[in-house]
């Protein structure tokens, strides 16, 4: 199958918490697409935007929590100020939380998790929609988790609020058909990110586990989720909206 090669010159792409694992990739593949990049994190990530520049590419680095409005605010009036529109957004920030059954979860994890995981995604479309629709329409991809799809014993905050980024993209999907804003969602598996090393240290038999529980019997890249990103915002899929797409070499379909 031939590769199919997006061309996003002349759009401006947001992607938040672009730091690092997905976000990273999919900054850099939009930037090597032809758009121009904001990378946004919680952390320094000059680096990924040197990375796009040297590849010949444009991007800047804006500094945000997610979880914060003001910081939200100011992130989209910043790219504004600096491109003049916005096109497209990733909205990939996320945190795992703390490991522990329900019971046992305490309320500070629980509100930290929700803060930033759906919280942090609806204030980024609060802020979003609005330019997309003055740019005369675009597209959101929001990052929820096949734990978005089923339960996961042990992260009640992070399944709970995957759970919600699906629902809020069904309903934003709706809200805003008609002004030409497709809202999708991608639902990953096992991807080798930062936050899945970070669990694979800490629990022992976690990574052999996972892998005897995928399909396809490996973890997947980050650069295969970043190409199903690019694809949802492209033209190629300009009938789909309000989904929310697996990818996880068939763990959901067990």
């Amino acid at each position: 199958m031939a590769k199919i090669n997006f061309d996003f010159t002349g759009k401006t792409v947001l992607v938040t918490g672009g730091g690092s694992g997905i976000g990273k990739e999919t900054a850099l593949k939009f930037a090597a697409s032809g758009a121009n990049v904001v990378v946004s994190d919680v952390n320094d990530a000059m680096s990924v935007v040197e990375e796009i520049r040297d590849l010949g590419g444009e991007g800047s680095f804006i500094l945000c929590d997610v979880s914060l409005n003001d910081q939200v605010r100011a992130l989209l009036e910043q790219t504004l100020s600096q491109y003049g529109s916005l096109h497209i957004a990733c909205n990939n920030a996320g945190i795992e939380g703390e490991q522990g059954y329900s019971a046992a979860c305490s309320e500070e994890n629980f509100d930290r998790v929700i803060d930033v995981n759906i919280k942090g995604v609806w204030q980024c479309m609060k802020y979003e929609i609005p330019h997309l629709v003055d740019a005369g329409g675009g597209a959101i991809v929001n990052l929820s988790s096949i734990a978005g799809l089923i339960g996961f014993p042990g992260l009640p905050a992070y399944v709970a609020s995957k759970h919600a980024v699906a629902g809020l993209t069904k309903t934003a999907a709706l809200e805003y058909a008609r002004e030409n804003v497709r809202v999708n969602a991608v639902c990953p598996g096992p991807i080798m990110t930062p936050m899945l090393e970070r669990i694979m240290e800490t629990t022992p038999g976690f990574r052999e586990q996972i892998t005897e529980g995928v399909p396809e019997h490996r973890i997947g890249q980050a650069a295969e989720v970043a190409d199903t990103i690019l694809y949802l915002c492209s033209e190629q899929a300009a009938y789909i909206t309000g989904q929310c797409l697996a990818i996880d070499g068939g763990w959901v379909a067990q």
